[in-house]
């Protein structure tokens, strides 16, 4: 695997660890930023660090392939994203206003003749 794809990873590792912090019912779900990495580490045949092996439940001497299962069986009964704000913990705000989004008004003068 490349070094920056390892590197990301570990980033997703330590957002895994906030994520799982969380109570069940208060945990967001998993976020949709991790399916990109979790895809380019699949054929991974490095040996993670034991503490990653821990956070996702495997036996040590796993490798990110099989991390990347993990991650990626998280999205296998979700049916939404969380929104970058609502991330590790699901918001108690009612307010969904600030998340819809508007269409822009169309600027179509450039087809006029």
């Amino acid at each position: 695997m490349q070094q920056a794809a390892g590197l990301q990873f570990g980033r997703t590792m330590d957002e895994f660890a906030r994520w799982r912090a969380v109570p069940e019912d208060k945990r967001s779900p998993a976020p949709g930023w991790w399916w990109g990495t979790a895809m380019a580490a699949l054929d991974g045949h490095e040996t993670m660090p034991r503490a990653w092996c821990s956070q996702l439940g495997l036996r040590d001497g796993s490798d990110l392939g099989d991390g990347a299962r993990v991650i990626l069986d998280l999205f296998a009964e979700q049916t939404s994203l969380p929104w970058p704000d609502d991330f590790p913990r699901k918001t108690d705000s009612a307010d969904h206003e600030i998340h819809d989004l508007h269409p822009l008004p169309s600027d179509d003068s450039a087809f006029q003749p």
